[in-house]
């Protein structure tokens, strides 16, 4: 807690057992005036009518003012304050009545007997308040000394303690901040909390830590370490560039000086950004390293009279300083690693894939066709057995003949053969076609092609057959994964650059952990049984960006999911 805060806490203490201590005073005052103010206002004037009635009556004798008699004895029911007086009243009014019809000495006795009454029983009731009063004296007394004693007690230990808590911590420091300008560096202050003093005796701690680091520190230690670092560095194979964190150049290995055709005295203590502009390979690191956005590309670098690859790696060197708990950066590595024997593979596989894809492509049509042959009623006809073999044969071909298709586009991509005949159409037509091919998968599943009629929608730059094909994939995939006896919808919208094809389909969606992976080739879903390569969705994703447009994807577990395919509107 604050140390403003304590203060204001303790005076508003004071403030309210003040205010507390007035209220209970002057609450008790008001008890004991209310108490006596009953005597006065209800018994005195009762008293006092009885007496001025008793007067009249004794003043007249038998011929006694009457009048005056009934105006007090009026006043008198009017002021009925006590217990019985009632009855007392009514039974004078009687007598009184009764005295007027035959006015008897008896009579008058009977009214002075009445009189007498009320007057009883109004000087007990002010003999029974008084005692009441004399009782609230009491409990007011004893109610102001509880509550003085209980305020003086809070301010006496407020009037100890607040003033040690101040001036303690004061001192403390004080004589720290003596010890430490005696350069006696193991000086610590120990105040614990969340105020202003422990706030301070952080910083000073931080502050004594470090100059007890720096005095303890060996330059020779240092330097040691300092080599050893850098000839570790320069006997990586890979090129390592490292940067402060304003990216002047602290250091660079013999790789990376090769590679960039620089000099050591020339690149250490330098701005990156200036060397940038002299040297292309630097500039092009620097700004992949500056923008975050930036899409991170293999490098293609000719050095040592032969074509490399390198992967660009920049690692980002965080320390958390002596004292501190927040992460601090204080430089950059950037490292370029060498995957030249990586890409070697990976285009030997393309290749040996592109092959082997089109060894398999000339039987498969062969097959095919003689299957054809074999349906067509004029060669011969079959019975129901061979017919379900000849239907399980074509299915096979049917899929071998997918599998082929979409190992000789992966190859395309990978190669950057890929041919694009890009050109201005409506997209309507091509989504009719995707969707005429896929209607008998989706007749096995019974499933129902839902298409939301779109309104009038401008022509796309895309290459029709590859729209079509990525279209067919996309509506394949949603009949595939969606549960018999459903529905795939698909939706045409349009955005200001974009014409959108929206493919929902109804099955158990895909987790959000596998969400990044779906457009990676040769990706499955864990656990799912469906037949398929991995490369479907990798192939239109490549060939959509070819031609402008992109590929999305939103599901979740339980709801199904939906591709979007945007195909770019003609400029």
């Amino acid at each position: 807690m604050k140390i403003k805060t304590k203060l204001i806490l303790s005076l508003s203490l004071i403030f309210a057992l003040t205010i507390t201590l007035a209220g209970l005073g002057i609450w008790q005052l008001r008890q004991m005036a209310s108490d006596t103010g009953n005597i006065l206002v209800a018994n005195y004037n009762s008293l006092d009518y009885s007496r001025n009635m008793y007067k009249v009556l004794d003043e007249g004798g038998a011929d006694f003012n009457k009048e005056k008699f009934r105006g007090f004895l009026n006043k008198q029911l009017n002021n009925l304050t006590e217990v019985g007086e009632q009855e007392f009243t009514i039974e004078l009014k009687e007598d009184f009545e009764a005295y007027l019809l035959e006015p008897t000495p008896q009579k008058a006795v009977e009214i002075r007997g009445d009189l007498n009454s009320i007057m009883k029983l109004n000087m007990d009731a002010i003999k029974r308040k008084s005692l009441r009063a004399e009782a609230t004296a009491e409990h007011s007394i004893l109610w102001l000394s509880f509550a003085s004693s209980f305020c003086l007690i809070i301010g006496f230990t407020l009037l100890v303690n607040l003033p040690g808590y101040i001036a303690n911590p004061i001192h403390e420091l004080t004589e720290s901040i003596k010890q430490i300008a005696a350069k006696n560096y193991s000086q610590r202050v120990h105040n614990k909390g969340n105020d202003e003093f422990s706030t301070l005796a952080k910083s000073f701690n931080t502050m004594a830590e470090k100059l007890e680091e720096y005095s303890s520190s060996d330059l020779a230690k240092l330097m040691i370490e300092k080599k050893r670092i850098e000839t570790l560095i320069n006997n990586l194979s890979d090129p390592i560039i490292g940067l402060d964190d304003t990216n002047k150049v602290l250091f660079i290995n013999e790789q990376a000086l090769q590679i960039t055709g620089l000099g050591n005295q020339d690149i250490i203590g330098q701005q990156a950004e200036s060397l940038a502009l002299k040297n292309d390979l630097l500039r092009t690191l620097l700004q992949k390293m500056l923008d975050e956005n930036a899409i991170s590309e293999n490098l293609k670098i000719y050095a040592n009279n032969k074509e490399s690859h390198f992967e660009q790696l920049m690692v980002p060197i965080n320390i958390i300083p002596t004292g501190e708990s927040d992460k601090k950066r204080i430089g950059t590595f950037l490292i370029l690693r060498n995957i030249t024997a990586y890409k070697e593979l990976d285009t030997a596989k393309t290749n040996f894939i592109a092959t082997v894809s089109h060894e398999f492509k000339t039987p498969i049509a062969s097959m095919k066709m003689s299957l054809q042959l074999l349906e067509n009623e004029k060669t011969g006809s079959l019975n129901e057995e061979q017919l379900s073999l000849l239907e399980g044969l074509r299915e096979d071909t049917e899929r071998l003949l997918r599998t082929t298709g979409e190992l000789l586009n992966i190859t395309q991509v990978e190669t950057g053969k890929a041919q694009f005949m890009i050109e201005d159409f409506d997209i309507v037509p091509i989504l009719s076609k995707a969707l005429h091919s896929n209607e008998k998968l989706a007749e096995r599943k019974e499933i129902r092609l839902v298409l939301s009629e779109p309104g009038a929608l401008p022509k796309v730059m895309a290459d029709r057959v590859k729209s079509e094909w990525i279209l067919s994939n996309l509506l394949s995939n949603a009949i595939r994964y969606s549960y018999d006896n459903s529905e795939v919808g698909i939706k045409v919208s349009l955005t200001p650059t974009h014409v959108e094809i929206a493919v929902q389909d109804s099955g158990i969606g895909i987790a959000e952990e596998y969400h990044d992976k779906v457009f990676e080739k040769y990706f499955r879903v864990p656990g799912n049984e469906k037949e398929g390569t991995g490369l479907g969705l990798s192939i239109s994703k490549e060939f959509i960006n070819a031609m402008g447009g992109y590929l999305k994807m939103s599901s979740e577990i339980g709801t199904g999911s939906m591709f979007i395919a945007g195909f770019r509107i003609e400029a």
